[in-house]
């Protein structure tokens, strides 16, 4: 059975197809993987940032981005979060917003 991808909002959806190019184009190769096989699909291209909470890591010609995604019941993808990285690590403020979103889109489905 196949995994469907849902987004936050249809803001997230427009942030995560407005990056760049090469990014973009990463972006749709890999949620393609997640829909045929699930979302672990291991480094270099998802991480996990605990308690539920995933990054897709997005690396092209215009640079890096991250798409921060957790999982629902029903092999279903939720697309929370997305940036460009501009530094190292990642920055919290980013990271807090994904979270805050994990739990509503969470309790929501409970």
């Amino acid at each position: 059975m196949a995994y469907t991808i849902d987004y936050y909002s249809e803001a997230v959806q427009d942030d995560i197809l407005a990056l760049p190019d090469s990014l973009a184009a990463r972006y749709i190769v890999l949620t393609r993987r997640i829909e045929a096989v699930g979302p672990n699909l291991g480094p270099p291209h998802t991480d996990s940032f605990g308690d539920g909470l995933f990054e897709l890591r997005l690396k092209g010609q215009e640079g890096i981005a991250r798409v921060f995604f957790c999982t629902l019941a029903g092999r279903r993808v939720m697309m929370l979060h997305s940036f460009v990285k501009k530094t190292q690590k990642t920055p919290p403020r980013e990271t807090e917003i994904a979270r805050k979103r994990m739990k509503e889109v969470k309790h929501a489905n409970s």
